[in-house]
């Protein structure tokens, strides 16, 4: 019924003793032992019923005020009924992997409780076992054939022996760690390394006694080895294998949340990364229904026979679920072209289809204005230099300017200025990630290196004729020819730029034309989304069912 070594279980009789700290200090009796046993489903009316009837002890004292206060530095003790009954078989289904008559491995669903407990005394994987294992019931009073457990809201593999003598070899194989485990976890961001080893002594929380904690003092060894398998495109979320060495209660929940990384839906040990998702990714959020963590195989030796088994299970439907959903995050696309090649009109024309669009011209304005990150960065490198007397923002016609005839510069100022863009297009992807697609417009895009550095999925390009670009369109934006060749100077050639492209707009006719152009581009864009979703379904098969094969 508990993973606390204070706790003593006689038949019906429950029995536990406990320490008080200095945290515990003016804490009252029944508070400190209702918080200790919420876990066990124990409730603290009926915690105060046992210090009232005497079953409670301070320092080898009885007391019967649940009120007391401690001081901090106490023994405690506590008695009290369990108050179960006889198991009764029921007759649901059970997914058993394998059978031979000695040991049976079968695939738990998450919400399920491995044995009865206090809170718990029916619907529990036991009621269920001594059904389909009638043999069992021979065994152990409460907990027949089990040799461990899993938490409620874990699925997955859980090993049963069929008879007293394979329950205990293999109860000692857990307890000698000769048994291999390794689970399934989505976690919040991203591990800082591919794969690592956490080995950090476990204990109750100093303060939330129900709780689990690393604790450096007093603690139990505990050590865990994750691997990361898979991130999604947004960075939100990752796919970790974890080996665990030692069991402690909430081993890989408080390990994971040690280093950062809390489990995807863990209201317990990720309660802040899951409050931010609950306001920024809802609807990942209503998916994460419970700690998204799952047993995928178990390896040990076969306690009567010898032989060597090995057993994965697929996660279940709910985990699949989530990480299909974390794949489906925003296809951040970019769009380019020359300059005065129709940019900003393919942009228009995204944005009245309600797609996310940006634009780095807006975002550099925004910038230079008066107290931007831009106008911050350029008055601390030149000073007042560049700033206009009248508005105060940086004055961009003699910052052109000096940027046209001081190569160097020029370069100074991209450097300062790319980056405040990058880092606000991040900032819109971010924005959009529930959205299918959104399109950001940056004319250096390619020069700046994005699509090598996997900074957006696709890139899409304006191709229009040279005639139009320098003498229609060049009008239009009010550009001088010399102006427009100094933009052009700036940047690669057209072939260069369209030959890294996605696919190509053609911009070589009427408004109308370049329309239906941005249509036809857009279900490229689509297909190319729904191969990403056919490639990672076929990834998740293939990485589930390799070991099983």
């Amino acid at each position: 019924m508990s993973n606390n070594e204070d706790f003593q279980e006689n038949e019906n009789q429950l029995f536990w003793t406990k320490s008080a700290g200095f945290s515990d200090r003016n804490n009252r009796l029944d508070k400190f032992w209702g918080a200790l046993l919420e876990e066990e489903g124990i409730s603290r009316g009926k915690i105060k019923d046992w210090i009232k009837a005497g079953f409670a002890e301070i320092n080898g004292e009885v007391c019967k005020k649940p009120n007391r206060k401690l001081m901090g530095n106490e023994e405690l003790t506590l008695k009290g009924e369990a108050e179960l009954t006889s198991l009764l078989p029921e007759a649901l289904p059970l997914e058993i992997i394998f059978n031979d008559g000695e040991i049976a491995i079968v695939n738990k669903p998450d919400g399920l409780t491995t044995h009865p407990a206090p809170s718990c005394l029916t619907g529990t994987l036991v009621h269920r076992l001594i059904h389909h294992f009638p043999e069992i019931r021979n065994m152990d009073e409460w907990r027949p054939g089990i040799v461990h457990r899993l938490d409620k809201y874990t699925s997955g593999l859980i090993a049963v022996a069929l008879n007293e003598h394979n329950r205990l070899t293999m109860s000692a194989a857990f307890a000698d760690r000769e048994v291999n485990k390794e689970y399934l976890a989505i976690v919040h961001g991203v591990p800082e390394r591919g794969f690592g080893e956490i080995d950090v002594p476990m204990g109750r929380h100093p303060v939330h006694k129900t709780k689990m904690a690393v604790v450096l003092k007093g603690g139990r060894h505990a050590r865990s080895a994750y691997e990361t398998l898979w991130s999604d495109p947004s960075k939100r979320a990752s796919l970790v294998k974890v080996k665990i060495f030692t069991g402690r209660t909430h081993q890989i929940r408080v390990h994971m949340a040690h280093i950062g990384h809390p489990l995807v839906g863990d209201q317990v040990y990720g309660s802040q990364q899951h409050a931010v998702w609950e306001q920024e990714q809802p609807r990942l959020a209503k998916l994460a229904k419970r700690q998204m963590l799952h047993a995928y195989s178990l390896a040990f030796t076969h306690p009567k026979s010898g032989e060597e088994l090995s057993f994965s299970q697929t996660p279940p439907a709910d985990f699949i679920s989530m990480l299909k959903e974390l794949n489906k995050s925003v296809q951040r696309v970019g769009l380019i072209g020359m300059p005065c090649g129709g940019k900003s009109a393919v942009l228009k024309i995204m944005a009245k289809m309600g797609i996310p669009t940006f634009s780095a011209d807006i975002s550099v304005a925004r910038s230079y204005e008066k107290e931007g990150t831009g106008w911050e960065m350029i008055r601390q490198r030149f000073g007042n230099k560049f700033i206009d007397p009248e508005t105060g923002d940086i004055d961009k016609k003699s910052l052109f300017t000096a940027m046209r005839e001081n190569q160097d510069l020029r370069r100074e100022v991209m450097n300062i200025i790319h980056p405040i863009v990058q880092h606000d297009v991040q900032e819109f992807f971010k924005l959009h990630c529930d959205e299918p697609l959104a399109i950001a417009e940056v004319p250096l895009l390619l020069e700046a290196g994005w699509h090598t550095q996997k900074q957006v999925d696709a890139v899409i390009g304006v191709r229009c004729p040279e005639e139009k670009r320098t003498g229609q369109l060049r009008e239009k934006r009010g550009i001088s020819p010399e102006i427009l060749a100094v933009f052009d100077s700036w940047q690669w050639d057209e072939k260069s730029k369209l030959d890294c492209c996605t696919a190509v707009i053609e911009n070589d006719g009427d408004m109308s034309k370049l329309e239906s152009e941005t249509v036809r581009v857009l279900d490229v864009l689509a297909t190319l989304r729904k191969s990403r979703e056919n490639a990672f379904e076929d990834y998740l098969q293939k990485q589930f069912t390799r070991d099983e094969n």
